[in-house]
């Protein structure tokens, strides 16, 4: 990416968890960062004012991902604020685990409009907006590989969203933008503790060869990779961050 104006990146669901880490690492690294919230304004905020006392540049946006407007509301308070957009990290979704038997429609869409169909308006509005140069970062999920009970309607998102990452790599390679994905195995969240026991807990950690979970910065890490100046050659692919589970 050029050097020539400041970097700017949207960061989706970036109030808490692995998307509150990846705002504040994408500001160590120089970007101004716009932090979206679907709800908690306050965690938001929060994370917003941590970035700026530590000398980076960060505002929170509102939107409902789920909403067919939302992207358009990010693309055009970054545009705004910072003047453009250079990343595109699709971090927000929903992971409510069920079999398939028990899905009711209204889950089914739920799920699909904000996993699948809010990653794909961020993939739209970045192909007609981003800055040359560009990088959009969406989030599978290791669960694609593992093929769990209970995951099939989250999992079949995300193996969508690979897809289209794929195709979108190509489409918008003549523009200097990269397109990948990145798919963490289990990371320490509270979104992940919830409803876990834990001996649920201590199960999962004992699957992955290094006898722990993730932790939020292991992915943020990762993404700081994808959207620097190193990440410019890995383009259309999946990048598997689960320390080796699969």
């Amino acid at each position: 990416m050029s050097n020539a104006h400041q970097r700017n990146a949207i960061v989706t669901g970036g109030s808490k968890g692995i998307g509150a880490a990846i705002a504040r690492r994408l500001a160590r690294d120089g970007f101004a960062v716009s932090v979206n919230y679907g709800h908690d304004r306050d965690a938001a905020e929060a994370v917003v004012a941590e970035i700026i006392q530590s000398g980076g540049q960060a505002i929170a946006v509102q939107a409902d991902l789920a909403d067919r407007s939302s992207m358009a509301t990010l693309f055009n308070a970054a545009e705004q604020i910072f003047g453009g957009v250079d990343v595109l990290v699709n971090n927000a979704g929903t992971m409510p685990l069920s079999p398939l038997a028990d899905v009711d429609d209204d889950q089914f869409d739920r799920i699909v409009g904000l996993n699948l169909g809010g990653v794909f308006r961020g993939m739209r509005e970045a192909a007609r907006r981003m800055r040359e140069g560009g990088r959009v970062i969406s989030f599978s999920s290791t669960v694609v590989g593992l093929y769990q009970p209970t995951y099939g309607v989250y999992a079949a998102t995300k193996a969508a969203i690979e897809a289209m990452t794929h195709i979108l790599a190509k489409e918008l390679a003549p523009r200097g933008i990269t397109v990948n994905a990145v798919a963490p195995g289990p990371v320490d969240t509270g979104l992940f503790r919830h409803g876990k026991s834990p001996e649920q807990i201590a199960a999962i950690e004992k699957m992955n060869p290094f006898g722990r979970l993730g932790q939020p910065d292991d992915i943020a890490s990762v993404i700081a990779f994808l959207a620097g100046p190193d990440g410019g050659w890995v383009n259309g692919q999946t990048i598997r961050a689960n320390g080796g589970v699969v």
